[in-house]
């Protein structure tokens, strides 16, 4: 019985091993399609990166809980969708996605602080997190680090060309900085 037990382990590493490679060689692809000039299919391009991003590697119910927090935030119910954001981290913290919703929720609830320290989990995670890298531009857009908020645009625009947002907030931000030094 030992035996089976043991066999059941090595072989369920190696599986999730093996989901976990695929699912990293994957990703690696679509982010070196994603460097297209082609709008639309960078815009497809960035659905299928959001996909594998929101569904946990090997745990549906994770999924399954990082969805149902969604689902709380698009009901404004901010507090609830923490709870369910943090039980997802708790459960795996080296889950980027979930980090990055409730950065997200932080956001909406008016704690930048707590938003900019969740992204920055995001970022040590997957550092290619252009959606972290845009809401990290907002976060500091809010705590008047008008420059990291530049910095962290052109961050995401080298990893995402053709992404809409960074010229824009890159040009909101210079008309803030021109307006606040008159």
């Amino acid at each position: 019985m030992k035996k089976i037990f043991i066999i059941f382990i090595i072989f369920f590493s190696y599986f999730s091993n093996s989901i976990a490679d695929e699912r990293i060689k994957k990703l690696n692809q679509l982010f070196d399609d994603l460097k297209t000039q082609n709008y639309s299919a960078a815009h497809k391009i960035e659905q299928e990166i959001w996909q594998i991003w929101s569904t946990h590697p090997n745990d549906e119910n994770l999924t399954m809980l990082l969805n149902k927090g969604s689902s709380l935030v698009n009901e404004l119910k901010y507090n609830q969708a923490i709870d369910i954001f943090s039980k997802a981290i708790n459960l795996d913290p080296l889950w980027a996605e979930a980090w990055n919703k409730r950065a997200t929720v932080f956001y909406l609830s008016g704690n930048f602080e707590k938003s900019q320290k969740d992204i920055d989990k995001v970022l040590e995670l997957e550092k290619r997190h252009f959606g972290a890298l845009a809401g990290q531009g907002l976060v500091n857009i809010q705590l008047k680090n008008y420059n990291k908020a530049i910095e962290s645009y052109e961050k995401a625009k080298e990893i995402y060309p053709t992404m809409k947002s960074p010229d824009m907030m890159i040009n909101q931000i210079k008309e803030l900085i021109k307006k606040q030094s008159i």
